[in-house]
């Protein structure tokens, strides 16, 4: 377990303002190059209380103004997240439940919206708030024996950070039922089944592959991934057809930047494996 964030400044990335290294307490931004990584670190659970959503809300409003290449959210200790401290059920007003769950509802959709690609990857057990926002980002990847649940029902609710709707996308709306209505855990490898997990790394490495898969992206056509992902949207959003609708002013816009010009040049003078080096313009 990391020690908790002492005043400073953060490891930024070249090009991005240095980042007060308690501003997302208690989580830590960090930098390796083009790569961000949001490590979540409240021992010993990780849990959802007050202090971790002004975190994530706090962070979500530093990365969309400041978007790395790539991001990876990660955690510190020996699970990812207990989910949401049940706590914040009891002392919510349930006159101002919708107004605090609207603002919970803004950080997992700012994670979604950056135009970055991101990656959540999930060593051990995350439950509720933390599964919600591991279904926000472009890839998880896991350990086959993590365990992802949401488990809302024990507390007699729904998840409210948009896991449900989110699962759905990945794995149907069977699926999503399944999971929520029974409130039982499913081991990493059964999502990667299921094509919500996109990744299983063994345990004694994972971390480090997690890292490495991560800066793969984050080095690699930043412009283009960003495109995919606005073409992945137009699908989910309107289908085909509004997919279709959308290709050509995106695909122009890449075809304009001064990566794929490079990359072109590139696999034509040393071919496919060409060692490009992308700028994310």
């Amino acid at each position: 377990m990391s020690a908790a964030p002492t005043p400073g400044t953060a490891d930024t990335s070249p090009g991005l303002p240095a980042v007060p290294q308690d501003a997302f307490f208690p989580l830590r931004l960090t930098y390796d190059g083009p790569l961000a990584v949001l490590t979540m670190d409240s021992p010993p659970a990780n849990t959802f209380d007050a202090a971790m959503w002004r975190g994530w809300a706090q962070a979500m409003r530093w990365l969309t103004e400041h978007p790395p290449r790539a991001l990876l959210v990660r955690a510190d200790g020996r699970i990812v997240s207990a989910g949401v401290d049940v706590q914040v059920f009891a002392d919510l007003d349930p006159d101002t439940a919708e107004e605090f769950w609207h603002g919970q509802l803004r950080i997992t959709q700012a994670l979604e919206k950056l135009p970055c690609p991101t990656v959540f990857a999930a060593h051990s057990l995350t439950l509720t708030a933390a599964f919600e926002l591991a279904l926000a980002c472009d890839l998880i990847v896991a350990t086959a024996s993590a365990r992802f649940g949401l488990v809302e029902r024990k507390v007699g609710f729904t998840p409210s950070m948009g896991g449900t709707q989110r699962l759905a996308e990945r794995a149907g709306p069977g699926r999503a039922r399944e999971l929520v209505m029974t409130g039982d855990l499913y081991r990493g490898a059964t999502l990667a089944d299921w094509g919500v997990v996109n990744a299983l790394f063994k345990p004694a490495t994972f971390h480090a592959d997690a890292h490495a898969y991560a800066l793969r992206l984050a080095n690699g056509p930043t412009v283009a991934h960003s495109a995919t992902k606005q073409v992945v949207r137009a699908y989910l959003d309107g289908g085909v057809e509004a997919a279709d609708g959308l290709l050509p002013a995106v695909a122009g816009r890449v075809a304009r930047s001064s990566d794929h010009a490079r990359a072109v040049a590139a696999f034509l003078a040393d071919g496919p494996e060409h060692a490009t080096t992308y700028a994310g313009e």
